[in-house]
């Protein structure tokens, strides 16, 4: 496989310069856009508007919240490979607090966990279990929208820090094609295709087919990183009646131990974890759904979304541990499979009442998840434990329904947005020993939020809101807790105020915010083990947040974010009430900045600088162990060829002065990723 990928980006790159040769006319540019500006539209770096944060299209300059999106042109020019990496750069997001691990995206926002409760995609909510999470290729995304701060009103479960709703590529009413071959370090090789466009001319039917295929080494022994993916859509639109139809399919293989020997609390050594004989983390996944609009009036419109979702996880790994002055070596074998239907089906209405426009959405969703694993630890030999039947280790069943009601008031330059929602949710839960667990929780959610706008492109505005999520899994006490128990349901308070400026006539758009939220029994990712647990803590974050995007005439182009903020832990292991929740810094910041010469000798190139800063933070909750500051910086050089109209060269280079610094989280540490280069050759037609 590898080899049949190396030969095709070789013919792509022949085949390039015979377009060269054919003449010597001087070719139109050709500005072909990923994008299908359909649920969220976007300049450059710069989003415009989103459905995202009310389930209405709006404005991102008048939603009385703070937004972070990642544009498609960002996901472009930056290259990540990762859900984590595309988040590096928006404000209040922490992707780093487990160093190199591709084998989750496990991002913090505003200093809470969110990588169980706070992850959709298209607006329904991507249920994770404790080991078969929904793995997010970048090149199948038209954008990411963080959505700040609790959001249950409209979202319903969904964690006290905000939400990650992911945007899967739409067809576009017109026709697209891109061709990419990319490699890179660690005999890194990726072919991806992406076509899109109407069936026929004038078709009121159109169709997107993404993929990608990817084989790859890493930096750790036996730690691949290879992936298969495909994700097909189809759209119809007559006017009256809109249906999109999303799917996707992938399979991927990544090591399945990506951390190094602790010899201590709070020290990680050079000593990596994995056997390279055994160590596969293979997955499957697939979802399959819908999104369907029917307008009954010019004011009332009926729409539905659907979708069911598979994952099917095999994890082999390994690690050491002491038997006097020597180190042994365990291997685990953990199996798990995860299945979940949500439906939210709702009605908008604008009405006007005196001088009060209204824009009014009410709908109910539901929701059915489940999950089974099974778990075995050997301590003979990596083959024993391979030919062992993997025992069963514990299943849940969550049944949830919810609804909600919201409300876009405006008149004048004044806006009010209130929501409000009722969750109902059922869980039964199987534990390793076979003992059922039967438990049911209800909850309100809200949120009241008002802005003043000064017809220049100034907003300000003050919110109130809170939260409702019942935790899918178990959690656990201390490491000798081998059962566990269901986990309670996390609630919130967030009280914010923030002001925004999008400039009438410019593409610049600036954000701040002040936050502070109270949480209890928050769910939190304990690793200590070799396998993943969840705890439960009552924690209070409070912060500012300051974020820029902009593109200039001049080809200019700029992301910019700062956020200081302080976790305090409220209720937790004896000990840490009152101190800071482990790897949550108090200052991050961030600036990317892109130039693309447009004239002269080197019109077309394009040259992108990023700067990532990480400041210290605590490795444990009892605050004994300090992590470091950590700055990276990544560079991009594109270059668009003109006797080719559609092609472009593209050299990216992630931490670039190869910064591998250690990160503890919980007391386990962990290693940064080091220096990642990737080259690529795309063409657009």
């Amino acid at each position: 496989m590898k080899r049949s990928l190396i030969v095709c980006l070789v013919t792509q790159a022949a085949v390039l310069p015979a377009f060269a040769q054919e003449g010597s006319l001087v070719l139109p540019e050709i500005t072909l856009d990923a994008e299908s500006d359909t649920t969220l539209v976007q300049e450059g770096y710069v989003p415009v508007s989103s459905r995202d944060a009310t389930k209405l299209d709006t404005p991102i300059g008048r939603i009385p919240q703070a937004v972070s999106i990642v544009t498609q042109d960002q996901i472009e020019d930056q290259a990540p490979q990762t859900l984590n990496e595309a988040l590096g750069y928006s404000s209040g997001a922490n992707p780093n607090n487990y160093g190199y691990d591709t084998r989750y995206d496990a991002f913090f926002l505003r200093g809470f966990p969110a990588y169980y409760n706070g992850y959709f995609r298209d607006g329904l909510r991507q249920y994770n279990a404790p080991t078969a999470w929904f793995k997010t290729e970048p090149y199948g995304l038209e954008g990411v929208a963080v959505l700040k701060g609790p959001n249950s009103a409209l979202y319903g479960v969904s964690g006290p820090g905000g939400i990650v709703n992911l945007i899967s590529k739409r067809p576009k009413d017109e026709p697209y094609h891109e061709i990419q071959a990319t490699i890179g370090g660690n005999d890194r090789a990726q072919i991806s295709a992406d076509i899109s466009g109407p069936f026929a001319e004038g078709s009121d039917f159109s169709y997107r087919l993404t993929g990608m295929v990817r084989e790859s080494n890493t930096d750790l022994a036996g730690y691949k990183d290879d992936k298969t993916y495909f994700a097909p859509a189809l759209s119809w639109d007559n006017g009256e009646t809109r249906l999109t139809i999303l799917g996707e399919w992938s399979n991927s293989l990544t090591g399945g131990t990506a951390a190094f020997y602790n010899p201590a609390y709070g020290e990680v050594s050079d000593i990596y974890e994995g056997d390279p004989e055994y160590n596969d983390f293979e997955q499957d996944q697939w979802r399959i759904g819908y999104e369907v609009e029917h307008d009954l009036t010019d004011n009332l419109t009926l729409r539905q979304a659907f979708r069911a979702a598979h994952v099917d996880a095999d994890l082999e790994y390994s690690g050491h541990y002491a038997v006097g002055s020597d180190l042994a070596r365990y291997w685990g074998h953990y199996l798990e499979e995860l299945d979940t239907q949500t439906l939210d089906t709702g009605v908008r209405w604008n009405v006007v009442t005196g001088a009060i426009d209204h824009e009014v959405l009410a709908g109910i969703d539901v929701t059915h998840a489940e999950y089974d694993s099974n778990s075995l630890v050997g301590y003979v030999s990596a083959a024993e434990t391979a030919a062992a039947d993997v025992p069963f280790a514990g299943a849940q069943e969550e049944d949830q329904a919810g609804i909600y009601l919201h409300d876009q008031m405006s008149w004048g330059n004044w806006q009010l947005f209130a929501s409000a929602r009722w969750d109902h949710v059922e869980t039964d839960s199987t534990a390793a020993d076979g003992t059922v667990t039967n438990q049911t929780d209800t909850g309100r959610s809200g949120r009241v939020a008002l802005s003043y706008d000064w017809s220049n492109g100034i907003m300000a505005y003050a919110s109130l809101s809170t939260s409702f999520s019942p935790n899918l899994g178990f959690v656990y006490d201390d490491a000798s807790d081998t059962t566990g128990s269901p986990a309670d349901p996390t609630q919130s308070t967030q009280r914010e105020i923030g002001m925004k400026y999008a400039p009438q006539g410019t593409n610049l758009l600036f954000s701040a915010a002040l936050f502070d939220i109270d949480q209890r029994d928050g769910v939190v990712l304990d690793a200590s083990t070799g396998v993943n647990r969840q705890r439960q803590l009552d924690l209070n974050s409070r912060g500012l947040e300051l974020e820029a995007q902009a593109n200039w005439d001049n080809g200019w182009g700029v992301i910019a974010s700062y956020a200081h903020q302080r976790v305090k832990i409220e209720k937790g292991a004896t000990g840490t009430e009152g101190n800071e929740l482990s790897a949550t810094p108090n200052d991050t910041l961030s600036l990317w900045a892109k130039y693309d010469i447009r004239n002269g000798p080197l019109e077309g190139v394009g040259l992108g600088a990023g700067l990532r800063y990480v400041g210290e933070s605590y490795g444990d909750d009892s605050n004994s162990i300090t992590n470091d500051a950590r700055t990276f910086v990544d560079l991009s050089v594109s270059y668009d060829l003109p006797q080719v109209p559609g092609v472009r060269m593209q050299l990216n280079v992630k931490n670039v002065f190869d910064q591998e610094k250690t990160t503890c989280t919980s007391g386990y540490c962990y290693r940064d990723e080091g220096r990642v280069w990737s080259a690529s050759l795309s063409r657009r037609f």
